[in-house]
């Protein structure tokens, strides 16, 4: 059978290890996939042909859009990123009749609903499992493995950056500062580092796995997003004393009020696996009503295992390239006229556990006073700690973690405490999931 012809968008990270992982393995490939699957063409504006050999055998250019307008093309590769000119690329090859296969989370996040409408129209695939979770098959699982159960709720480790600076700062007693500019020199964070450390990359991934889980519209703009800068090596030791990590988690739970769609920091207990994941390692934990708790795990980023999604894209819509459309699995697993109009809760809805850290005075009744607003507002108290002060100290820390409370009371209670003349500062809040399989 006629080879599948692939032009490949991208000939970086993760294009050169798509394309050496194809070319070495291309008779596994081809025997799962039932035909070869062949880059003939790339667009790259700069790469190195000592880390891809045998790329001389494929025609290069500079000029996207000379492959996706290639008649010869059956499926084109986004591998660049970002959201222009990925979107105009991406819809131009839908328009030319050509599945596509992206990586491109913040495509997807942002503009796939636009793109799934333009594929069903041109009865194409868009194939993403690159986007979330590096090599991990989370999309695959979701919307395949997982297709008998009513998905309650999804927890995620989803970007590694952010998840290495934290490790380093509980293993090492290292500040957020030093170990961000580590992470930048060993590659695992950009030189703007936002995305990363400020939750959108993890954001745009919590968006697709929440709309895939749910069977609801992508909504990237109301995912509440809080990032781990303000973290301290204080923060991490006190919630390792009180038995937790922190980990900066991407959590999607539906309600019978709606759907929580929100990245943040995040005690878990130290006894769950998923509090164990470390580095630059991601993993995903899902409950769903039949199956329980299921959690993956694996490399989040990288050149081959991001390829091998991307290659695992590439076999499925190569097995699919003679079916019927209306057969195909659903972009975003329901069927597209089947998706619900769910809300997204505003924060003060949401419910969860809170880890509060505070400074304040050293004397008689301070502590009462704390535990009488919590208590007005029906915060009940799970533990506290409160330091010892030194003679020279007239200040302490006192660090508490109470029951499960509606977002909107613990934010009138911080307030409250924040007025009293004995709490220095700000509280500190920091949201804590127990993540158990009931």
């Amino acid at each position: 059978m006629k080879p599948v012809n692939v032009g490949l968008l991208g000939l970086g990270t993760v294009g050169g290890g798509t394309f050496n992982v194809l070319k070495r393995n291309a008779g596994e490939i081809a025997r799962r996939a039932g035909r070869g699957i062949q880059i003939t063409h790339a667009a790259a504006r700069e790469y190195d042909p000592a880390r891809l050999p045998g790329i001389e055998g494929i025609k290069i250019t500079q000029d996207g859009f000379e492959v996706v307008d290639n008649p010869d093309i059956d499926i084109v590769v986004e591998l660049i990123g970002g959201y222009s000119p990925a979107r105009e690329l991406v819809l131009k090859a839908i328009a030319n009749g050509k599945h596509v296969v992206t990586a491109n989370k913040a495509l997807i996040a942002m503009h796939g609903e636009e793109i799934f409408k333009a594929a069903q129209a041109k009865g194409v695939m868009v194939a993403f499992e690159a986007a979330v979770g590096g090599g991990i098959p989370i999309i695959k699982a979701i919307r395949e493995g997982l297709a008998a159960n009513q998905i309650q709720w999804l927890a995620g480790i989803i970007n590694g950056t952010g998840n290495f600076i934290l490790t380093e700062m509980r293993d090492k007693g290292r500040d957020f500062n030093d170990v961000l500019k580590e992470a930048q020199a060993l590659g695992y964070a950009e030189a703007d580092p936002t995305f990363d450390v400020e939750g959108i990359d993890a954001a745009h991934k919590l968006t697709i796995l929440a709309s895939i889980a749910f069977g609801i519209p992508l909504q990237f703009k109301k995912t509440f997003t809080e990032g781990i800068t303000q973290i301290t090596r204080a923060d991490v030791e006190y919630a390792e004393e009180l038995g937790y990590r922190i980990k900066h988690l991407g959590f999607a739970r539906r309600t019978v009020k709606g759907v929580e769609l929100r990245v943040h920091p995040t005690l878990i207990p130290e006894r769950r696996l998923i509090a164990n994941v470390d580095g630059v390692m991601n993993a995903v934990l899902v409950k769903g009503d039949a199956v329980g708790p299921t959690l993956y795990y694996g490399a989040g980023a990288g050149s081959e295992p991001t390829a091998s999604a991307v290659i695992a894209d590439l076999v499925d819509v190569t097995r699919t390239l003679t079916a019927d459309p209306g057969n195909r699995v659903p972009h975003l697993a329901f069927q597209p006229n089947a998706l619900s109009d769910i809300p997204i809760l505003p924060m003060e809805d949401i419910e969860t556990a809170y880890y509060l850290r505070l400074l304040a005075l050293d004397k008689p009744g301070v502590l009462a006073d704390i535990t009488r607003i919590l208590g007005d507002r029906g915060i009940s108290i799970e533990a506290i700690i409160q330091k010892e002060a030194t003679p020279e100290e007239t200040r302490v820390p006192i660090i508490l973690l109470t029951h499960v409370v509606r977002e909107g009371q613990m934010n009138q209670a911080i307030e409250r405490i924040e007025m009293l003349d004995s709490v220095e500062g700000r509280v500190k809040r920091i949201r804590l999931e127990h993540l158990t399989g009931k």
